[in-house]
């Protein structure tokens, strides 16, 4: 994490999070979700602006982690800054070393170790890493594919969405989860 973001958390202590306003895509693009955004629907379906500036792309990177409860969020200097998931916390990066090795990166760029790896219902392969599950990026299959025929140990296994939610411990969308864990106003009640 950034000194400059540890340093505004230490002066401002008490800044309420936010829930809605950032999305991961499963190609590792950010999104800016403004409220018009959020009113017609939630994160992928109404996904908002990707954001284009490389600088706070990398700044969000820097300052991305999870809290105690698996909600990933961007630490924005004093305020956390739920992010909405489409698929997992990470979207990963495929290449296969000529050695057979693979060499994985992070969507903020991060080098990361093969772990255990799955294939859900829908057909998408993640990883476990040592920072957490990622999804595999849709351009690097053919990539996942080579390392997979050097090493066939790496065979992704069957699992379905949910239990690797489970498994991993991350929540998709912390603005549902938020509603969700809402009492209930009674009719006719503002």
């Amino acid at each position: 994490m950034d000194e400059i973001v540890k340093k505004a958390m230490a002066k401002w202590p008490n800044v309420p999070a936010c829930s809605g306003w950032l999305g991961l895509d499963a190609r590792g693009q950010w999104y800016m979700r403004d409220a018009q955004t959020q009113e017609r629907g939630p994160f992928p379906q109404s996904k908002g602006q990707p954001l284009a500036h490389a600088g706070l792309a990398e700044f969000i990177g820097r300052n991305y982690a999870a809290d105690e409860q698996g909600r990933w969020y961007f630490q924005n200097g004093p305020q956390r800054v739920f992010v909405e998931l489409e698929a997992a916390p990470w979207v990963l990066r495929v290449a296969c070393g000529a050695d057979g090795q693979p060499q994985l990166h992070t969507h903020t760029g991060q080098p990361v170790q093969w772990g255990e790896s799955w294939q859900d219902e829908h057909g998408r392969v993640f990883i476990a890493t040592q920072l957490g599950l990622g999804l595999v990026h849709s351009m690097d299959m053919l990539a996942l594919s080579d390392c997979i025929e050097q090493r066939p140990d790496w065979q992704p296994q069957a699992t379905s969405f949910a239990q690797l939610q489970q498994r991993y411990g991350f929540v998709c969308s912390p603005q549902q989860q938020e509603a969700a864990a809402q009492p209930a106003q009674p009719a006719g009640s503002a």
